[in-house]
Parts: C-alpha cells; sequence; structure tokens
C-alpha cells in the first residue's frame, strides 16, 4: 500500500499540483515549494500523532537469530536494509543509463527546453522522478524506522544526511551516492562509539551530517542544475514618496498596537515588527541579489545572544554589536560558499542552520586565550531594552515602538539600496552571475556585502526578539523554527521592501489571534504557512503587489482616507479611555477598512490599464522610471 498505491499518487500529487506550476519560475519561488511541504508535512505528522507519545516499530525478523560474519553480528533487519540499498543502486543505475526515461530525465535537468525540442516529454520525465523519488524516501523510512524513534521533526532532518550522501555523488552519480552513504553511516556509527567524553563535543555528533554536508559541498565539484527556461521577474523601484509614507504608516501601526494591547499581549505579538526585521533580510539577499539562504533565523539567533551577553545593561554601542557580528558572520558564510547557487546554497547555509542548532547554540561555556565565550548556556539567557538618551526602554509598549520605529528605517534602507548603484548591482548578478563577472563586476565583493548586509539586519531583528521576550532559547532560533518565516517571506514577495511587514505581521498576528481565540486550532495554525507556500504558484509575485494594486485607489481618495483615519482614531480613542476593548478596536478598523474597500468608486478598474506597445512608451502613455530597466532586459534576452 505505502510503495505502490500511496507514495506514486503523493508523488503524482506533487509534481502536477505543487511543482508544476512554478516550473518556470526563480529558484527561491521554486524552492519554497519543497520546503513548504516539509514544513507543512512535519505540522501534519505532529497534529495527526502526538509528538509527546512515544513510538516504535518491531525491526523485520526481529525473533530470529542473527547472522554471524567472522566478529561481526548483522540482523536480519540490516541485512535486509544492505540488500535492499545495493539493488536500489543497481536499479537506478540501468534506469537512468539504459532507458529512454532515464534518458529523459537526465536531459530536462539539463535544459528542460531542448529536451523538448528533441522528442522527449519534460512533463513524463518530472511526474516519473516525483513518483520514484517518493517511492524510494518512502522505502527508506521504511527500513530506518524502526532504528530511530518515530518523531516527524528527527525524521524529517533524515534529508540533511541523504543529501550528503547524494552530494558526494554531484547529484548525478549513483555508485558515488552510495559511496557516500555508506561513508556517512560509518562516520556517525563510529563518532556514536569512540567520540571522546566533552562536554564541547556532545553535540558533534548529532551535527557531524550538517557538517559533512557543508563540507562536502565546497569540496566536490559541481554545476548547475536549473535549466535555461526560467522567467525572470522584475524588480520594482519603490519611490521616494511611497516609501515614506510606508516608513511612518510602520511607526503608527506599532504606536497602536503599543498603547492598546495588555502586557501579555505584547510579550505574543510583540515580535510581528522584530521578526519583521528577520524577514525583510531576505529582500536584498533573495528578492534582489537572487541567494537563497535558510539561515537568517539562525543569524538572528546570533545577534540575540550578542546582545544579550554585551547588551546587560542596555549598551546602545551593543546594538551595532548584534548587527555587526551576524554581519561577519554572513560574510564569513558567503566566502566559501562563493561557488555554490541554486539548490547547492539553500543546502550549504541549510547545513550551517543545523550545525548551530545541534552543535554550537548547546555548547557550554568555554575559554578562548583566556576569554569567555558563553553562547545559550545550555538554557535561556536573558535580555533588557537599551538605553537611549539615559532613559531605558523597559516596558512591552516602549520595546514595541521602538521595534517598529527600526523595521521602518530598516525598510526605507533597503528601498533606497534598490535605488542605488550597489542595489542595481545585485539585481544583475541575479539575472546572470556570468554577464555580472564579464562586464567587470566582482563577485566575492558583491556576495560577501549582500551577504553581510543581510545577516546584520538579521541581527538587528533577532536583538529586538530577544529584548520583547526578556528570555530566549537556541530552539527559538531552529532550523526548523525558521522555515515558515521563509515561506511567508516568499508568499510575501520578496522582490518588495513591504514584504518585512507583511511576513511580520501574518506570523504573528493572526496566527497566534487564532489560537488565542480557539486554542484546538493550534495545529491549523501550524500548517497554514505551508498552505500559502504550496499556493504560490497561483500568484508568483507573492501578496505584496497584489495587496498594493488593490489599495491604490484608496490611497488616492483623499476624502476617502481622511474619513477612515478619523473613524479608525476614535476608536483608538475610545480604547485608550477604556470604553471599548482590544477586540472592539481591531474588529472596527477592520470593519472600516473593508468598508473603504468595498466602496464602488475606490474599487480597481476591472479591465485595467490597455496595453500600449513599447514603441509608443513616452507617447501613448508617459515615461516611466521602470521603462529603462524592462527594455534593457528585453534586449539582453534578446
Amino acid at each position: 500500500m505505502v510503495l505502490f498505491v500511496l507514495a506514486p499518487a503523493f508523488g503524482l500529487f506533487v509534481e502536477r499540483v505543487v511543482m508544476r506550476p512554478v516550473q518556470g519560475l526563480g529558484e527561491a519561488e521554486r524552492l519554497v515549494m519543497t520546503i513548504a511541504l516539509l514544513s507543512g508535512l512535519i505540522a501534519a505528522a505532529r497534529w495527526i500523532w502526538n509528538p509527546n507519545v512515544p513510538r516504535s516499530l518491531p525491526t523485520f525478523f526481529a525473533n530470529s537469530a542473527p547472522l554471524h560474519i567472522g566478529s561481526a553480528t548483522i540482523t536480519w533487519h540490516q541485512a535486509i536494509t544492505m540488500m535492499v540499498a545495493v539493488a536500489v543502486a543497481v536499479s537506478l543505475r540501468l534506469l537512468l543509463h539504459r532507458t529512454r526515461a532515464g534518458a529523459e530525465m537526465r536531459a530536462t535537468v539539463d535544459d528542460r527546453a531542448l529536451a523538448g525540442l528533441t522528442g522527449a516529454d519534460p512533463l513524463r520525465a518530472n511526474r516519473v522522478a516525483w513518483i520514484l523519488g517518493i517511492q524510494l524516501a518512502a522505502v527508506g523510512g521504511i527500513l530506518i524506522a524502526p532504528e530511530l524513534t518515530l518523531d516527524a521533526t528527527q525524521l524529517s532532518l533524515l534529508i540533511v544526511s541523504a543529501y550528503t550522501a547524494a552530494i558526494f555523488g554531484r547529484l548525478r552519480s549513483v555508485p558515488m551516492t552510495f559511496a557516500g552513504a555508506v561513508v556517512v553511516g560509518c562516520m556517525e556509527s563510529y563518532l556514536t562509539g569512540y567520540l571522546p567524553d566533552n562536554s564541547l563535543l556532545t553535540g558533534l555528533r548529532l551535527a557531524a551530517p550538517a557538517l559533512m554536508l557543508f563540507v562536502a559541498l565546497l569540496v566536490f565539484p559541481h554545476g548547475r542544475l536549473h535549466g535555461r527556461n526560467i522567467r525572470l521577474r522584475p524588480v520594482p523601484v519603490p519611490t521616494i514618496r511611497g516609501t515614506a509614507i510606508f516608513a511612518v504608516a510602520i511607526v503608527v501601526f506599532g504606536v497602536v498596537l503599543g498603547t492598546v494591547l495588555s502586557q501579555s499581549d505584547l510579550i505574543t505579538y510583540g515580535a510581528i515588527f522584530s521578526l519583521g526585521i528577520v524577514a525583510l533580510s531576505f529582500v536584498p539577499l533573495a528578492g534582489y541579489a537572487g541567494q537563497v539562504s535558510l539561515c537568517q533565523l539562525s543569524m538572528a539567533g546570533i545577534g540575540a545572544i550578542t546582545w544579550a551577553h554585551l547588551g546587560a545593561h542596555g549598551q546602545l554601542w551593543a546594538l551595532a554589536a548584534a548587527i555587526a557580528i551576524p554581519g561577519a558572520v554572513g560574510g564569513l558564510i558567503a566566502l566559501p560558499a562563493l561557488r555554490l547557487s541554486g539548490i547547492y546554497l539553500a543546502l550549504g547555509t541549510a547545513a550551517f542552520a543545523v550545525i548551530l542548532d545541534d552543535w554550537i547554540f548547546t555548547l557550554p561555556s568555554f575559554r578562548i586565550l583566556g576569554v569567555r565565550i558563553s553562547l545559550f548556556d545550555q538554557g535561556s539567557v536573558q535580555a533588557v531594552g537599551p538605553r537611549l538618551f539615559g532613559f531605558q526602554l523597559r516596558t512591552g509598549t516602549e520595546l514595541m515602538v521602538a521595534s517598529a520605529v527600526a523595521l521602518a528605517l530598516a525598510s526605507v534602507s533597503v528601498a533606497w539600496l534598490r535605488r542605488r548603484r550597489f542595489g542595481r548591482q545585485l539585481i544583475a548578478l541575479r539575472d546572470s552571475e556570468a554577464a555580472y563577472a564579464m562586464l567587470g563586476g566582482n563577485l566575492l565583493v558583491a556576495r560577501v556585502m549582500v551577504f553581510a548586509l543581510a545577516a546584520g539586519i538579521a541581527g538587528l531583528g533577532g536583538a529586538l526578539y530577544a529584548m520583547q521576550q526578556q528570555s530566549v532559547t537556541a530552539q527559538q532560533f531552529s532550523f526548523v523554527t525558521g522555515l515558515p518565516l521563509f515561506l511567508i517571506a516568499v508568499v510575501g514577495g520578496l522582490a518588495y521592501v513591504g514584504d518585512g511587514l507583511f511576513t511580520g505581521t501574518l506570523l504573528d498576528g493572526p496566527l497566534n489571534a487564532m489560537v488565542a481565540i480557539a486554542p484546538w486550532s493550534a495545529n491549523l495554525a501550524a500548517i497554514l504557512p505551508a498552505l500559502a507556500g504550496i499556493g504560490l504558484g497561483r500568484n508568483p509575485d507573492g501578496l505584496t503587489p497584489a495587496v498594493r494594486r488593490d489599495w491604490e485607489p484608496v490611497a488616492r481618495h483623499r476624502i476617502a482616507l481622511a474619513v477612515s483615519g478619523v473613524a479608525v482614531t476614535l476608536l483608538w480613542v475610545l480604547r485608550l479611555m477604556h470604553v471599548i476593548n482590544g477586540w472592539v478596536l481591531f474588529g472596527g478598523a477592520l470593519a472600516v477598512l473593508l468598508a473603504l474597500r468595498g466602496y464602488p468608486a475606490l474599487r480597481p478598474a476591472a479591465t485595467g490599464e490597455p496595453e500600449i506597445p513599447v514603441e509608443w512608451w513616452g507617447l501613448r502613455r508617459d515615461w516611466r522610471p521602470a521603462d529603462e530597466e524592462v527594455l534593457a532586459r528585453g534586449i539582453a534576452r534578446g
């Protein structure tokens, strides 16, 4: 049932519903679909099977006598596993190199469009690949489940070990992949049995597969995996006026929330702006430069640690250190990862995040050259608010407003970056690294700078998050915890400055409110980001530009804006006077916005702007600043 019914059916579902709509999009958008599946299936498994209930499976032929080969003792389950592994390796080798289906799959990876022109069927190749891949994953799960605890997160993170083995074969060679799997398995076993009993090395065994994956990515040569039929999407240039209004709106939103929420709610919802800053770090890195990173929440964790230890008394210089130290770490990651791109870069950053989770963040305090180094101290760290002009921010309201101001300033900075030369260089780097280098661009400098910039932004968000939570643990910055953040950021639109506020609000607002209203919906709230990520194919530009288009007519209608502003301000004053509670305030504000949006005179035109040929731009309609970039892209593609 699992191998020949459920696995093929799920493979067909993934290929047809999830992956096919995003086949022609960028690597970040396509990668987010598989991450959405990973995050969603973990949440679904925790929903269906209580993770607090221990479960185990019996091995095959558990009551049979084991086999003895010399001094080695091999159980029947181990023998079956080895025989199946050999059979799978031989069968895959024959399939990929001796059959038409295998040739189609390999050709589709190299160049999807060219494979179609030569008579191959890329859709069929993808379908067969997904079915076969999920069947093999099911075989692996059946064989390894009796050896491990049935925990969704633990079993899902076995993908790190699996990818380590696959990288040995450069995702192409079956024999080398098989050899890599043997090396990884032996390494884990030897570390379990012979690793010295040292508190600094306790987490090394758990982090060893991720560490080996990171090293393998850097050592083994590999080429690009994406085809040449990817449609690059333009990156809009934010206007000065629009960016200023948006920044003011963020601060106003923070002031309203900070003054109407209770102290307990400020802890629950206070992370809207700090997590928004972490999400904003994806915009220059992935949205502008096209560099996919899955360790941004880990960078935020480094920022939180830095602030907790250096800013124990609210010293403002420690906040600069919380930006600089993660920035330096991000730059160091970019140096060895210079030759990585696409899925390889995503794997490398994911491996780095898992190394931090399983080893670095779990280390006890230690000394290097007489200097005491302390991270999470195998527990939690305390954080306080910063001291500004002799006044220390202590309350949740003050910290929320400070976080809102920080998000506004960070958003303005990212928008300013897009308008500058370096922003255009990053977009050129995303479009074609080869062309960027050929025209005189320095790949090393550009990558190091954008990774450092993004890590510094994430570090700022992590420091503010630690201040608001007052106490943070390593689990709050884990790789799995960061997946929903990445998913919602991609769904919001990585190319748009408003993505930070969108991600923070959606991740920490409605989802937490849904759980507060209906505690039984906690599992549903955990799975919603994955469902949103799967729905990305229907709106590849993200939700931020769609929301902006819908509300542009409202923003141009001054009378409507004034009336709605007065109504919301009145509700806010009533809440400050304790005439109404917070739910009435937000419900009333939502009703005002819906009424404003539904007013016929403020609805966007159904037909939209008529399409004007490029040769008439500047004549039949006004010339726009973005037209120059559109023409340059068209000439480059031609």
